[in-house]
């Protein structure tokens, strides 16, 4: 029997298996932000063990509120940093270097096919977009990870989505997983690995992929996964140059990852996105979906354009294109968060930080703050906010706050009709 890429991974790093399903694996990579790895830390040094594995496979950043916005955060922060230099971490993100974990790990270089990685957050299942096993994991997980560079898992079982078809202009990736989500529902796939494949993910770009796996969580997933190929090798050449003689090198390197034609699935299933139409969510579970027409109309008071899910210049582009000249609705504001540094500063370069800045827009710096209500964009009671990040559950971005999940492209739009609306680079008949 053949395996699956996410079983193969999981066995090159198969250390122990102590007892039943439980599998003790090693890790390639441990990433850390600041609100969920100070309280590891803490209880470490309680314990007498303020020790780390491999100061050079921890990656740390501080991006969910940035900058602090009151003296808990701003302690938050302090733990993070105090800790990085007594154990002489090298790669650490702080304020002005930051961004958006999800999009500015990648970014790096940090995530290469057939590694493991974990992280203190539910959206490390992002890094399976480079044919990667990525959990995100709890405080106790994170403390044993950064402690011993290992990490317990029940063997992978996997979910594959086969995506069929060619998608309309003015549909995205964000509109294709919602669409699945909407479909297999928000425990559809729970303690399943989601394994896209298929000619439209073939197709699709690493800011693409890394939309769907992000988003594999909100079907209970515990990673989505993308088999590695020349789009993954373009992305990560930079990184990758001095260890292959060519592309194509490491081409052949990443291919076997791929899972055998035999593998055995949990379940299979094919998802023809010929006739799929722009997206929307409705009610409080990323499952309650409904094409952008059906809800024509509903009005917003916030638009937010930006996080680990949207935020990357691909997003930015397409959420330019459909401004074009013009202004935003009165009735809303709308804030644009880049996800990186080297986004904001693209997004400058090309010209889309003065579209967005002359349509209305409100533009900060690299941010979590307003995907969990936090800073940055927070909803008041009442509110409804068109926003392109993860999660529409109640009070995710402010308490009584309501949330319409969405493409860039489809947000641009809403911010401009003051309600939500598809985009002008929709187009039915294509």
């Amino acid at each position: 029997m053949g395996k699956t890429i996410a079983e193969k991974i999981f066995d090159s790093h198969l250390i122990d298996n102590p007892h039943g399903d439980m599998h003790i694996i090693r890790l390639d990579a441990v990433f850390c932000h600041e609100i969920t790895t100070p309280m590891a830390i803490n209880d470490l040094l309680q314990r007498g063990k303020d020790k780390v594995f491999d100061p050079d496979k921890i990656k740390v950043v501080i991006d969910h509120v940035s900058p602090a916005k009151d003296s808990k955060t701003a302690q938050q922060g302090k733990i993070l940093r105090d800790w990085t230099r007594r154990h002489q971490i090298p790669d650490f993100f702080d304020i002005g270097r930051n961004g958006v974990c999800h999009a500015l790990f990648p970014e790096k270089g940090f995530v290469r096919p057939g590694f493991t990685i974990t992280m203190g957050d539910s959206h490390t299942c992002t890094y399976g977009a480079f044919g990667v096993f990525s959990p995100g994991v709890g405080t106790t997980d994170t403390e044993v990870a950064i402690l011993k560079g290992i990490c317990a898992f029940r063997y992978p079982k996997t979910i594959k989505i086969d995506i069929s078809g060619r998608l309309k202009a003015g549909v995205f990736a964000k509109d294709v997983i919602l669409h699945i989500i909407g479909q297999i529902g928000v425990n559809g796939a729970t303690d399943k690995v989601i394994e896209f494949a298929g000619p439209v993910v073939d197709e699709m770009d690493m800011a693409a992929r890394m939309t769907l796996c992000n988003m594999a969580v909100e079907a209970g997933g515990t990673c989505g996964i993308c088999y590695p190929d020349m789009h993954t090798v373009d992305y990560l050449w930079p990184y990758i140059q001095a260890e292959y003689s060519s592309k194509e090198a490491a081409l052949a390197a990443f291919q076997p990852l791929a899972s055998d034609p035999d593998a055995d699935y949990e379940a299979v299933i094919t998802i023809d996105v010929s006739e799929l139409s722009p997206m929307v969510t409705h009610g409080n579970q990323p499952d309650r979906v409904k094409p952008v027409e059906e809800m024509q109309g509903t009005v917003v008071d916030q638009v937010y354009i930006g996080s680990c899910t949207n935020g990357r210049i691909e997003d930015l582009q397409a959420a330019a294109s459909a401004l074009g000249k013009n202004k935003i609705s009165p009735r809303v504001r709308a804030i644009l968060s880049p996800a990186t540094p080297e986004t904001y500063q693209k997004a400058l370069d090309q010209g889309l930080i003065k579209i967005f800045m002359d349509a209305g827009f409100c533009v900060t710096n690299p941010t979590c703050g307003a995907c969990l209500g936090m800073s940055n964009g927070v909803l008041a009671e009442g509110e409804v906010c068109a926003s392109t990040t993860n999660r529409n559950f109640n009070g995710r971005m402010g308490k009584g706050g309501r949330i319409h999940l969405m493409s860039p492209a489809t947000a641009a739009a809403t911010a401009v009709a003051g309600h939500i609306a598809n985009s002008s680079l929709y187009r039915k008949d294509k």
